[in-house]
């Protein structure tokens, strides 16, 4: 282990900072990720696992921030270091109900995030409180407390589903939910009111996957996209024309429909 370079195993070469032999102290690595942007890691003894997770780390990263380009605002930054450094783990599991029989449902995990929403042409998503409709409008300064604060819960999928995304519920306040339905062929984007104690659990069979959606971020990237569970192939969507306020629910490649969005 003492034969081993970190620089060996890096593209970019860090500059290392050792304390004087013999002794215990910290060992400094200062990796320089881009031309802005260098990766300060501190660490005592390594093993060679902790080393192998470091280059694998730091690889990721850099190819990453390189995809991502230089013009990235702090928050859009730490959400691609993020995006590199921390996996999403879906666990499966089955349920029954009381009978015994089978019953495929998908289950509310622990966490929850908060956050904001905006497309590429910096639409913000606010709320229209007397249609209790959902636009996406470019805000003006001294606005942003117009936006809306999703609140984001986990679900895990049942073992049949061929699900292996994050699967979330969006919700505008406690009891309100972002939902989809279909009329004459065409899915719509809606928000529905629904107690959130009753969401615990939500079966297929009782159509309350309407309510949950497909969270996909694309390699690299640090824009998520919404794909609906019960609807599959339909995704939250904005308008690229700037007069069009409209959220509704798309097909992938829909023209002038951005379905790739920046969470905050």
């Amino acid at each position: 282990m003492s034969d081993f370079d970190l620089a060996d195993a890096l593209d970019c070469s860090p500059e290392i900072r050792r304390p004087p032999s013999g002794t215990e102290q910290d060992v400094e690595r200062e990796v320089k990720l881009s031309e802005d942007l260098n990766l300060m890691v501190t660490s005592n003894r390594m093993t060679m696992k902790s080393v192998a997770n470091l280059v694998l780390a730091v690889n990721k990263l850099s190819k990453s921030l390189s995809l991502c380009g230089r013009d990235l605002s702090d928050v859009e930054l730490c959400g691609a270091i993020m995006d590199c450094v921390v996996e999403e783990t879906i666990f499966q599991e089955g349920w029954s109900n009381s009978s015994g029989t089978r019953k495929p449902v998908f289950q509310r995990c622990s966490s929850v995030h908060k956050f904001t929403v905006s497309d590429e042409y910096q639409k913000d998503f606010i709320l229209t409180t007397g249609e209790m409709k959902l636009q996406a409008i470019t805000l003006r300064a001294g606005n942003g407390d117009r936006k809306v604060n999703f609140e984001m819960c986990h679900y895990r999928p049942p073992c049949s589903s061929s699900i292996r995304s994050l699967t979330v519920l969006l919700s505008v306040s406690e009891n309100l939910h972002i939902s989809c339905s279909m009329e004459d062929g065409k899915v719509s984007l809606e928000l529905e009111q629904y107690r959130h104690e009753s969401l615990t659990e939500i079966n297929q069979e009782d159509g309350l996957d309407r309510f949950l959606f497909i969270k996909n971020t694309p390699p690299g990237g640090s824009l998520v996209s919404f794909e609906s569970v019960k609807f599959r192939g339909w995704f939250i969507s904005t308008s690229s024309v700037e007069i069009d306020h409209s959220v509704e629910m798309c097909q992938a490649a829909t023209a002038s429909r951005v379905t790739c969005f920046k969470v905050f």
